[in-house]
């Protein structure tokens, strides 16, 4: 039994290899900008699509690409053996689909009122859940949920919010965790794991994200979800 569970940590770590070599290459890639690789050390693209156990043969959905930071990373890595689709927010990406590589991109349903597209193995969504209010966060878990094929992943990061605490001008990007995880259950997700990748010791919660003291290093929380088979 011993030798049967090594084996199989073992295939898992290959089978990350060659998506790790891609996502490498593509963080060196000339198409992304001072202002993006600055952010590197922060967002940690590497191990965060690590743990959400991404890979280069998925067909993967990203919703509200904004800026096409995570786009720029995740379409090269999929454009040979998986599939990249975007919606929601498409417009900043959209020259993107003109560069060397990115010739793939699908964007589909740009504001996801019909998709027309399902079983993605993947849909994830960075830093955008704040974004929307009970109903929009309630819809944007229905789509993935519609979305994804049973057994399919739903990865979600955002800012950390306290604990039930009252929205005031200081958390209107933050999210509380527990309420994240309550509202995405409902949809029908199972909560896979969370990791500490962005956890932030020294952000006190306290603070509007763009605040000085906290931009580019706030607490985060990182949340896999599985659609049940």
């Amino acid at each position: 039994m011993l030798l049967l569970a090594v084996s199989a940590s073992s295939l898992a770590a290959d089978n990350f290899d060659a998506t790790a070599e891609k996502i490498k290459t593509a963080l060196k890639a000339e198409i992304r900008t001072e202002a993006d690789t600055k952010r590197d050390r922060n967002r940690k693209a590497l191990k965060t699509l690590e743990f959400f156990e991404f890979r280069d043969d998925m067909k993967i959905l990203e919703l509200i690409p904004g800026g096409g930071w995570y786009t720029k990373i995740l379409a090269p890595v999929v454009r040979e053996k998986g599939e990249y689709y975007a919606t929601i927010g498409t417009g900043r990406i959209k020259k993107l689909t003109e560069e060397s590589g990115f010739d793939k991109i699908k964007i589909v349903a740009k504001e996801a009122s019909s998709l027309n597209e399902s079983d993605f193995d993947m849909v994830l969504t960075f830093r955008n859940y704040h974004n929307f209010d009970e109903e929009g966060r309630r819809n944007m878990n229905k789509l993935a949920f519609e979305a994804l094929k049973p057994g399919g992943v739903y990865a979600v990061v955002d800012h950390t919010a306290r604990h039930m605490e009252p929205k005031n001008p200081a958390n209107g990007r933050r999210v509380d965790p527990v309420l994240a995880i309550k509202e995405i259950q409902e949809a029908g997700f199972e909560l896979v794991d969370y990791s500490d990748l962005h956890y932030r010791a020294d952000d006190e919660l306290r603070y509007e994200v763009g605040v000085k003291s906290v931009t580019g290093n706030t607490d985060r929380w990182t949340l896999k979800f599985r659609k049940p088979n």
